[in-house]
């Protein structure tokens, strides 16, 4: 049995997962337009896998782990998408709707087995595998059909990424006022910090010809990244001081 290795849902908790899944977005399009489009998927592949290999290596949750195998989701689920649209001229109707199937079925053979998708429970080696295959789907969904909306139905990068702000308070109220699940409202509003964050990063970082402001994925990348890092540093002082308090206590009872 493993320590629960996922951080706890909070305000912070939100705002970095909607900047990681923005950052993701500009900086595998940067890549991908700096250097050979393969050779930068294969880059993300192998600094992916590391992060995972680093995120199951450890023992118990540990922020900068975590997180960085989460950006590192980002970036790789991102070029897995556009790939699959760029590379091999799958429709993004068809890609999200593929997605969507293949994180029904994960999520499926995750309850089958293990009767239960909280992310609370992540203390087995199974649920952690479940946990960051959801978690990949995810982003790579959220990449389609942010994409979807913006170029196939002609939104915009703007327009969708209001669209996704609408969609994300649906799970919240529904938490909040309408008794919904716990576990279901987490993971809807999961699945739609991808295409919000992505959506925004695109409008800043796309050229205007391409519906965006025109600030460059490379600057608004890095801006991202600086953001994350401060929202990291916050969450591991955080992870920190709660993780001195029960030994504090523990040492005042044997006093």
């Amino acid at each position: 049995m493993l320590r629960n290795k996922v951080p706890e849902v909070t305000a912070i908790f939100w705002i970095t997962k909607v900047l990681t899944t923005a950052m993701g977005e500009t900086t595998s399009d940067f890549l991908v337009h700096q250097i050979d489009p393969p050779v930068a998927v294969a880059i993300g592949f192998v600094v992916f896998a590391a992060s995972l290999v680093l995120q199951f290596a450890v023992k118990r949750y540990l922020p900068w782990v975590y997180w960085f195998a989460v950006v590192m989701v980002s970036v790789f689920g991102t070029m897995v998408a556009d790939v699959i649209h760029v590379q091999f001229g799958v429709p993004y109707a068809v890609s999200t709707s593929c997605f969507l199937v293949a994180l029904a079925a994960i999520f499926a053979l995750w309850y089958a087995t293990q009767k239960t998708l909280s992310i609370h429970s992540i203390n087995t080696r199974a649920r952690e595998m479940f946990y960051w295959a959801a978690v990949l789907v995810t982003f790579a969904l959220g990449t389609a059909a942010g994409d979807l909306t913006a170029t196939t139905f002609h939104l915009g990068y703007l327009a969708s990424g209001i669209l996704f702000a609408v969609i994300i308070t649906i799970p919240a109220l529904g938490f909040r006022f309408w008794g919904w699940n716990a576990v279901f409202s987490f993971w809807f509003a999961y699945i739609i910090t991808r295409p919000l964050g992505a959506s925004f990063s695109d409008w800043l970082g796309l050229p205007p010809e391409r519906g965006g402001v025109g600030f460059g994925t490379g600057l608004v990348s890095a801006v991202l990244t600086v953001a994350i890092i401060v929202c990291v540093a916050i969450m591991a002082r955080d992870h920190n001081r709660a993780s001195r308090v029960p030994a504090l206590a523990v040492n005042a009872q044997a006093e």
